[in-house]
């Protein structure tokens, strides 16, 4: 069997695959493929049981991987950004990369990216349309307020400059035609999204309905049907991160170490790896729930007092990572979550999947419109905040000195020997 397996490393392009294929030590050059429909079956029809591929993450990487995993006994997709001997080759071309994938693999060497399902490949696509979709609506709004700014025009004094009230006092601003005329076309366009952000959200909010993490991670304050949404499509199986830890990583979270030598470690800003989308979601989540009552307000409280507003609103997006691990693992709700704040956001979401509205009927939601209801839960949340300040109110900075100095009584304590310096 071992002198059968056959590793084959392939050089992705747009419209070709370049193939280099290991076997007993030995790399050979194999041509290309189409990177077509027909061209990928074609290749895929020559692989077997007993053969690996490898090849980086690119545009096309899933569809082709998809079609050689049903032929071939292992695809591993890599990531280009820890394929440092490809990236620092002093001489690179389609083949020497070919072969540096396929010597890689033969000697299990190669980092994998875990390939999504289908289900979870289509949520990917929803959300990043529906992301692509909201950046187009801000970009056309920021032209309209460009063009009321350049004429001197006051602030609209409706809450809503896109609003009804606000597109009144819009068309009674005194305008230079052309200028008139942008502003027209541009609310027209800002209608168009509009009507696409409707039809976008009815898919992904139906299969968000499905999926019982989705519902979990709205436990959470600041978390909304569209940052559950964005968390799950991009981390997709949580049990594939055996720690908190890990997921902090893969969401670009955690801190830049640099150590070397006897020197203590210096910590940096946040890598930024991963997914670019849902760690701004979580950063959003994060200053939404740095507003209301509960032990992620005091947790933020207490980071920007030391460390300021950004790196507090960074650190409580990573405390929501981490806290997402936990329930989506353990299969829990939030344990300080707000029952009539649950209600009306699933009530929302369902409305988001298509729904029927039921108006003149009260619903599971209906008690979030009592301010007596969302009164007590906040009281309510307010005792976890205050007994989370209670909790860490003697909790003090370690430094590394500490660290040494905690290190050599434990030791101690358990009988070692410390050895000391000559002179």
């Amino acid at each position: 069997m071992t002198g059968n397996r056959r590793c084959i490393g392939l050089d992705v392009h747009r419209e070709f695959a370049q193939v280099a294929i290991w076997q007993g030590g030995t790399v050979t050059q194999a041509g290309t493929f189409a990177t077509t429909p027909e061209g990928v079956r074609e290749f895929a029809a020559g692989l077997g049981p007993a053969d690996e591929v490898a090849l980086e993450a690119t545009g096309n990487t899933w569809a082709i991987a998809t079609v050689l995993a049903s032929r071939a006994g292992r695809v591993v997709v890599s990531n280009p950004a820890r394929t440092r001997a490809i990236a620092e080759a002093k001489v690179k071309t389609d083949k020497v990369d070919a072969a540096i994938l396929a010597q890689l693999l033969a000697a299990d060497f190669l980092p994998p990216v875990w390939m999504p399902d289908a289900a979870t490949s289509a949520l990917r696509r929803q959300v990043l349309r529906r992301a692509h979709i909201v950046r187009q609506r801000t970009r056309l709004k920021n032209q309209v307020h460009a063009i009321l700014h350049r004429n001197l025009v006051p602030r609209c004094p409706a809450a809503d400059l896109f609003g009804i009230k606000g597109r009144t006092w819009l068309a009674q601003q005194d305008l230079p035609p052309d200028e008139q005329a942008a502003a027209c076309a541009l609310l027209r366009q800002l209608d168009f999204h509009a009507q696409e952000l409707t039809l976008i959200d009815r898919d992904p909010g139906q299969a968000a309905l499905g999926r019982p993490e989705v519902l979990r991670l709205m436990t959470i304050p600041g978390v909304d049907a569209t940052v559950a949404l964005s968390i799950v499509a991009a981390v997709g199986d949580f049990t594939r991160f055996r720690t908190p830890e890990k997921l902090v990583s893969y969401l670009g979270l955690n801190p830049r170490v640099r150590q070397s030598g006897g020197q203590p470690a210096s910590h940096g800003r946040i890598t930024k790896a991963g997914p670019a989308h849902a760690r701004g979601m979580l950063v959003e989540a994060a200053w939404s729930a740095s507003k209301a009552p509960g032990p992620l307000r005091a947790f933020y409280q207490r980071v920007r007092a030391r460390r300021g507003m950004q790196v507090a609103a960074v650190a409580t997006a990573r405390k929501l990572a981490v806290l997402c691990w936990h329930l989506t693992i353990k299969g829990e709700d939030y344990a300080f979550a707000l029952p009539s704040l649950i209600a009306r956001k699933q009530r929302k979401l369902e409305l988001r999947a298509g729904a029927p509205p039921a108006r003149g009927r009260k619903g599971d939601a209906a008690p979030y419109s009592l301010a007596a209801v969302r009164a007590a839960e906040r009281d309510l949340a307010a005792q976890g905040e205050a007994a989370y300040r209670t909790m860490v109110a003697a909790w003090q900075p370690s430094s590394p000195v500490h660290k040494k100095a905690a290190g050599a009584a434990a030791a101690a304590s358990k009988g070692t020997r410390l050895i000391q310096p000559a002179g």
